[in-house]
């Protein structure tokens, strides 16, 4: 029971709508209506500038985090000889907190993809493991400019780090790494296909908000 009671939780911190808050309170505009419709990281990037999109992706991140955080409050799991049941929680929770993202309660069921969000909660599981996904995020990101790419990218060596490199031995934590590549790769499709045909938006990464006040401002 408590453990459902803390799944329901992590759902709701994962419906913290922030790109849509974000958008409506200090720009005036809905992001879901600009840009991909996308309420995420990405687009708010693309629409309201590098600032708006970093801060969107930092507490969507944070939502990942504190929805695995939720554990603490329940002793059982902290116990050495219950780890796999601490992984096997920490995942339910954070999985819960992504769902929440894409299908927010707070912003009618109409979200974003959930990739600040699940590396929020990857980097609370295994820090070391997203530090280095976040690695090669930043450096696709830096070359191509395609956030989309980027996300894609990492996710792929999400997988990849945790069987080859970190050679994690938990079997449920393998198979959610697996998942979530998959997971990625199959969320992204219209953006592989844009990316396939070179009309895949890119990010301003050192621009400024002047196009859209000007567009605001002719409006």
């Amino acid at each position: 029971m408590t453990e459902l009671l803390l799944l329901i939780c992590a759902y709701l911190i994962g419906s913290i709508a922030t790109a849509v808050w974000v958008s409506k309170g200090v720009f005036g505009i809905d992001i879901r209506e600009h840009g991909s419709g996308n309420a995420g990281a990405t687009n708010t990037f693309r629409v309201l500038g590098p600032k708006a999109g970093t801060f969107v992706m930092v507490v969507d991140m944070l939502k990942g985090i504190l929805a695995i955080k939720l554990s603490l409050l329940i002793p059982y799991y902290q116990q050495p000889d219950n780890l796999t049941q601490l992984v096997n929680l920490q995942i339910g929770l954070g999985l819960a907190a992504v769902l929440g993202h894409v299908f927010p309660i707070w912003a009618g069921f109409r979200g974003g993809k959930g990739i600040a969000t699940l590396f929020g909660m990857v980097l609370a599981i295994q820090p070391w493991v997203a530090l280095s996904c976040v690695g090669v995020f930043l450096l696709i990101l830096f070359l191509t400019r395609y956030v989309s790419l980027s996300s894609i990218i990492a996710s792929i060596a999400f997988p990849v780090l945790i069987l080859f490199i970190f050679k994690e031995e938990e079997l449920y934590y393998r198979i959610f790494a697996i998942a979530v590549a998959l997971m990625v790769v199959l969320t992204h499709q219209k953006n592989i296909a844009r990316l396939l045909t070179g009309t895949e938006s890119k990010v301003p990464l050192f621009k400024n908000r002047r196009g859209l006040r000007r567009r605001r401002d002719e409006e």
